[in-house]
């Protein structure tokens, strides 16, 4: 099996059996992204521990297979990922996807899976948009947005 169709088949399965979809109760941040080009909308909540470390992460939305895998993937990658560590990834997924030097073989998990995205530059925004409603949650220090 080629790895272009394992990428494909990643983001099939997490578009088609999203983890961590719906409401996190008790959540201490939030933060809501929409792709104003095709209308994807993700809404992030998340649940920080004492340390920091982000103790469990959940996304409502609608949108392409794109934006659905993407936050499904995010959810699986950052859970446990201190605030810093999990900005960091943002900031990776941000130049693999936007051409930078971020090498997929340096992602966590199935999130190489998004560097297939790469190729089509209109959907790169789909692919994006959880992980910028992270990065805003995170950013939004000492303040509840829920």
């Amino acid at each position: 099996m080629e790895l272009d169709e394992l990428y494909r088949e990643a983001i099939l399965d997490h578009a088609r059996h999203p983890r961590n979809f719906g409401d996190l109760p008790g959540s201490d941040r939030s933060a809501s992204a929409t792709n104003v080009g095709c209308g994807d909308a993700i809404r992030l909540t998340l649940r920080l521990s004492p340390e920091g470390s982000i103790e469990a992460i959940r996304f409502r939305g609608s949108g392409c297979a794109i934006s659905t895998a993407s936050a499904s993937l995010l959810t699986l990658a950052v859970r446990g990922k201190s605030a810093e560590e999990a900005q960091a990834l943002c900031a990776k997924i941000q130049r693999l996807l936007t051409g930078g030097a971020a090498p997929e073989d340096d992602l966590p998990g199935e999130l190489a899976a998004l560097a297939g995205v790469r190729r089509f530059p209109q959907r790169v925004g789909c692919a994006l948009l959880a992980w910028h409603a992270l990065d805003e949650a995170l950013r939004e220090r000492g303040q509840t947005r829920t």
